[in-house]
């Protein structure tokens, strides 16, 4: 069986019993006021290092970055620094990585169609979209162009482009894809039976956004099974009680409404999995 641990926002662990792939890595997540502040943040070491004991990250190869924006990447080179793992990301995650403190030879810079066999997976890098600009994160396609050494302000960790991640594993088809949004035809021949979904904008999009969004990825993808991500409060601490998003951001409840409306009417399954937790899939 391949086991799934959810730790918040994008950041999935997936376990084949025998080798550990971690994609996207949040677990500190400083609060709301620090972001708007400015305030300079690090990575929260004994909090990262009581998730990797409790979930028994012994056997971590590779860390896969989506995007660069904090919520995504900025626990990244401590984890796979501690665990003896590698990190798989575009140029603004091998600044990242730099800052860090991780090995040139420890980071693959990858590109739209790169595959990577690690262990029994098999793992390809699709070229994505992140959902629309907002006031809090105007900077999509900026990238990160010198080594972020923390403690650093957190919108300095700039998008630099967004990756999702088709992963074969155990017969297994699963995909990633973290933001709320499409490129049209970009799934044409992606067939998945799990497909981690972000929804974080589902709420305030238009009833034509809401068609197509789904349309270019549960229906292109024939998914059975669909599992929200990027719904919780990545600003609220994970060592306490898990928010849905800011209500000025996201409706969180709205948005699970809207998808779960869609898998009913389309005999899809539908599963909110809650941080910190494992499921075998």
């Amino acid at each position: 069986m391949l086991k799934v641990t959810y730790l918040g926002t994008t950041t999935l662990l997936f376990d084949d019993g025998k080798d550990q792939i971690l994609f996207d890595a949040h677990i500190t997540r400083p609060s709301l006021s620090s972001y708007i502040r400015g305030a300079k943040e690090s990575t929260n070491r004994a909090l990262c290092d009581e998730i990797i004991r409790l979930h028994h990250i012994d056997r971590l190869r590779a860390v896969f970055i989506s995007h660069t924006h904090h919520d995504h990447v900025m626990d990244a080179p401590y984890i796979a620094d501690q665990c003896g793992a590698k990190i798989f990301g575009s140029e603004s995650a091998k600044n990242v990585a730099l800052g860090g403190g991780v090995s040139a030879e420890n980071i693959t810079v990858f590109k739209h169609g790169d595959s990577f066999d690690i262990g029994d997976y098999q793992i390809r890098i699709l070229k994505s979209i992140h959902s629309k600009p907002t006031v809090l994160n105007n900077d999509l396609g900026e990238p990160i162009k010198e080594p972020l050494i923390q403690p650093v302000r957190l919108r300095d960790y700039k998008e630099g482009g967004s990756y999702d991640f088709y992963i074969e594993c155990q017969e297994k088809k699963l995909l990633i894809r973290p933001s709320f949004n499409y490129i049209e035809g970009q799934l044409n021949d992606i067939r998945a039976d799990v497909l981690f979904l972000g929804i974080a904008g589902l709420a305030k999009a238009d009833p034509d956004t809401e068609k197509a969004f789904f349309r270019e990825t549960i229906e292109k993808t024939g998914a059975k099974l669909v599992i929200p991500i990027h719904w919780d409060n990545f600003f609220s601490p994970l060592d306490r009680p898990i928010k849905g998003m800011p209500p000025i951001i996201e409706n969180t409840g709205v948005a699970f409404f809207k998808t779960a409306k869609y898998c009913e009417s389309h005999d899809v399954n539908f599963l909110i999995q809650y941080p910190r937790t494992s499921m075998e899939i």
